[in-house]
């Protein structure tokens, strides 16, 4: 079976005569020259499946994760554009909390995908609710936090709820995100997705493989290859070097100055930072200092405390190691060498955080197995004062 999925991924995009099924009533053919190749199954495609489910509803809410990013987004925008051509049905694309990374804000500044973001949901009888990027069980989606129980999960993350029975499941950890999937949809149903939409399917593939995160599947490489003869690739370059704000630099400043190396593994703290950002990138850069092959990087940004992991390729996971960090303190979760977590309310007391702080260096280095090694400054203070 696994065979047969990865020839089918391998001929995405094959030579030879297109193979077609018909269109649903409202779907629109793309370019006559793609050449399909459709994972056939006694109930249809992968998308043939879930329009059957879907087509039972009146109206349709595509649920992200909170804080979207670019892989939540052009996911839920794929499934969305489905939907509307494919189904004709209202359709609502939605998502918790805020847009936090300068390159996620200017991409949806430039692009106008349709998402709201909003505070809760409510159910209704006649509503099919669908997850995407984000899995049942996790507490970092509006569907949980309303008691929902959505009729369709598409992931490419693993939190130990993959068995649990819904109408339709799509949840493939070994592709590199889950825009992917839902462009194989549009795939398999001939819709062309327009400039702005493969623009972000791209920088979302792109964002879900940098640093070690980088394995690409047969499935991965076909939508980037069909994806990109459609994206624009001026968009592209201008959401990589998106503006940023002048208080950025004092955050990455900060940083550098707090981060504390132990062995292979470092860990840096920051009591306030400007933006939410500076926490996944902050991780980023420090991953790629030698000797340093693990990094948990943390905030508190608002009244929370935001966290990233990183893992040089064969050191450990990161969403396991966060997990293990946060237990009973806060959520997180992730991919096996980028992971993120929230504890929230940490402001509470003016004591708090700095206790929060020690607790977490305690339960990172344990959980990295790291003991009795003493700490030394990325950069030393000797040199921070001989700069000032």
């Amino acid at each position: 079976m696994a065979e047969a999925a990865e020839a089918a991924e391998n001929n995405f995009i094959r030579n030879g005569a297109p193979i077609r099924s018909p269109l649903k009533p409202g779907c629109v053919s793309s370019n006559s020259n793609l050449e399909m190749s459709r994972t056939q199954s006694p109930s249809g495609t992968r998308s043939d499946q879930l329009l059957n489910v879907l087509s039972d509803f009146r109206r349709l809410l595509i649920v992200m994760h909170d804080n979207p990013d670019p892989d939540a987004i052009a996911a839920g925008w794929a499934l969305h554009c489905l939907i509307t051509e494919c189904l004709g049905k209202p359709v609502r694309l939605v998502g918790g909390g805020s847009i936090v990374r300068a390159e996620n804000k200017h991409m949806v500044a430039l692009l106008s995908p349709p998402i709201e973001l909003v505070s809760e949901l409510t159910d209704t009888p006649d509503t099919g609710t669908i997850l995407v990027d984000c899995n049942i069980g996790t507490s970092n989606h509006l569907v949980t936090r309303a008691g929902i129980r959505p009729v369709a999960v598409i992931d490419h993350h693993l939190n130990g709820n993959e068995n649990v029975e819904l109408a339709f499941s799509d949840i493939r950890a070994e592709v590199a995100a889950s825009a992917t999937i839902t462009a194989s949809y549009l795939h398999e149903q001939n819709i062309e997705p327009g400039l702005k939409l493969a623009t972000a399917t791209i920088y979302a593939i792109r964002t879900e493989t940098t640093g070690c995160e980088n394995v690409h599947t047969a499935l991965d490489r076909s939508v980037v290859s069909w994806m990109t003869k459609i994206s624009d690739p001026s968009l592209l370059a201008e959401i990589e070097s998106a503006p940023l704000d002048r208080e950025y630099f004092g955050d990455l400043a900060l940083a550098m100055q707090s981060t504390v190396v132990f062995g292979d593994t470092a860990l840096c703290f920051l009591p306030r930072a400007h933006g939410a950002e500076i926490v996944g990138e902050v991780a980023d850069l420090l991953v790629r200092c030698r000797p340093i092959r693990c990094v948990l990087c943390a905030a508190v940004v608002g009244d929370d405390l935001l966290l990233s992991a990183r893992t040089q390729r064969g050191y450990g996971n990161a969403a396991r190691l966060i997990q293990k960090t946060l237990e009973g303190l806060g959520g997180g979760g992730g991919h096996e060498h980028r992971a993120g977590g929230k504890i929230p309310d940490v402001t509470r007391d003016s004591d708090f955080a700095d206790r929060l702080r020690d607790e977490l260096q305690k339960r990172w280095l344990h959980a990295c197995g790291i003991e009795h090694c003493r700490g030394e400054r990325l950069i030393s203070r000797q040199e921070i004062a001989e700069n000032l």
